[in-house]
């Protein structure tokens, strides 16, 4: 795809804490290589990517539809004192991915944190969020159990998935569901907006009516 050449702009903000493996991941799903000497990120990164999704399938296992898309994913900064700027920019993304470090039991117990900061901060109260435990490779370090990540993510009604930067499992599959969920999401948009505001339960609620933006009627 030429610049230009695309049909949505999607924006994915990673976030977690620090030392989960954020800019790993991201360097991992549009390098396609590990890097394990990157230093702590400062305030803000941002890697890009385009890819092709599909999205539904037909009786015959055919998928419906393709989209050209390009991403834009946001890295942010774990430490609290970086938490005020990495905040400003939770409006503006159209999916989370919520990383946390299966080696580490604090990581994870803080993703109940990052949530709270989603829900406070986001485009809406329940935006489009996968789980994701990284560092899957590293067993014998292991902290964090499966079962107890799903529990968790089931409580939020969100995706988990398992990856490790260091091999690349897990990591496309877990922002493809991501994106399907948002795609899902644009899908809903564009039905309500086909309906009066009248059946549509008007214009003002849960919307910012003074800067509307597609991703936020479905909320």
């Amino acid at each position: 795809m030429t610049d230009g050449d695309y049909d949505y702009l999607i924006k994915l903000l990673a976030l977690g804490d620090s030392g989960v493996g954020k800019t790993t991941f991201l360097y991992r799903y549009t390098e396609n290589k590990f890097n394990p000497k990157f230093v702590t990120t400062v305030g803000i990164d941002f890697r890009e990517k385009r890819l092709e999704h599909h999205v539904g399938r037909d009786s015959n296992g055919k998928t419906d539809n393709t989209f050209k898309i390009h991403l834009q994913l946001w890295d942010t900064a774990g430490q609290e004192r970086f938490r005020s700027l990495t905040t400003a920019f939770f409006r503006d993304a159209m999916g989370f991915l919520l990383i946390f470090d299966l080696t580490s039991q604090q990581s994870f117990l803080n993703v109940r944190n990052w949530i709270s900061q989603l829900q406070a901060n986001a485009y809406c109260e329940n935006p489009d969020v996968v789980l994701v435990g990284n560092k899957a490779d590293l067993s014998e370090q292991r902290e964090v159990q499966e079962t107890q990540a799903k529990e968790l993510a089931d409580k939020y009604g969100i995706p988990y998935f398992e990856t490790s930067a260091a091999t690349g499992a897990g990591i496309d599959k877990s922002i493809i569901a991501l994106l399907d969920l948002i795609m899902k999401r644009m899908e809903q948009c564009v039905d309500k907006s086909q309906i009066p505001d009248s059946v549509n339960g008007g214009a003002g609620q849960k919307l910012d009516t003074a800067n509307p933006n597609e991703k936020k009627c479905a909320c």
